[in-house]
């Protein structure tokens, strides 16, 4: 009894000694399933975006490690302005790059050399494809063009009719066709200009006809000085013909301050 009993612990030993060299050679790495190679050697993974796609590559044959290699298809963004095929010199500024000259002449002519950007396309003078042109335009700096040159952003809370006149901060953007040195977007301090939708002659029409009954007064938002007058049966006809004259100089205006049209 006493030999089977040890043969029966050796044997229980034995086992155990089995199953944790088992457990240690799958543990190890030598047991494990290699499902790389189970896996395409290429594959290609595709981003949200729409115009970028990732693809990835084996660096060594049997190796677990991957190299990442991006082919950028992305259109840049000044492209949604460049015309396909049209004069290099008519190209809007956004698409050459230019070797400008900050020591020019002011108001004097000069001539740049001007390369277009990548993925733009263009013709030259003799109607053949090109990348490097010259551009002729006036040396001054872009906050110095004429009005009619750049587009600034317009404010409704300042007031127009106001003495002195106010004015206000505006950030200004050359237009595209036109070159000049420096920055392309500007501040600049403008007059307020802007109108709410008053007619002068309307305002006049009614103070010579119904202003003894605050109707002029009433249609430029003047509520308080409308009130006034028709219960004054416009100041006996005094107010009436003192506003028919303000009015039609321009003196009084609409009362949120904008500008008649």
């Amino acid at each position: 009894m006493a030999a089977a009993a040890g043969l029966q612990l050796l044997l229980r030993r034995f086992c155990c000694l089995l199953l944790f060299l088992s457990q240690f050679y799958i543990f190890s790495g030598g047991g494990s399933l290699n499902l790389e190679h189970s896996q395409p050697m290429a594959q290609s993974i595709k981003d949200p975006g729409p115009t970028r796609t990732f693809t990835e590559v084996p660096r060594a044959a049997g190796t677990r490690h991957f190299v990442f290699y991006i082919e950028s298809t992305e259109i840049p963004p000044y492209m949604m302005k460049c015309p396909s095929n049209g004069l290099c010199s008519r190209l809007p500024a956004d698409c050459v790059e230019c070797k400008t000259n900050f020591s020019c002449v002011y108001g004097k002519p000069v001539a740049f050399d001007c390369t277009v950007k990548p993925s733009v396309t263009c013709i030259n003078e003799d109607s053949r494809f090109g990348k490097n042109f010259i551009i002729n335009m006036t040396c001054r700096f872009c906050w110095q063009l004429p009005e009619t040159d750049y587009e600034c952003s317009n404010s409704s809370s300042c007031m127009t009719v106001s003495c002195p006149r106010q004015r206000y901060a505006a950030n200004c953007t050359v237009r595209d066709h036109i070159h000049c040195l420096g920055n392309r977007t500007f501040p600049k301090m403008l007059y307020c200009n802007w109108t709410g939708g008053y007619k002068w002659s309307t305002a006049l029409a009614l103070s010579i006809t119904l202003g003894g009954f605050g109707a002029d007064r009433f249609y430029l938002g003047q509520w308080r000085e409308g009130l006034g007058k028709l219960f004054s049966f416009g100041g006996l006809g005094i107010w009436t013909l003192i506003d028919v004259l303000l009015i039609g100089v321009g003196y009084v205006g609409p009362a949120d301050g904008s500008l008649y049209i």
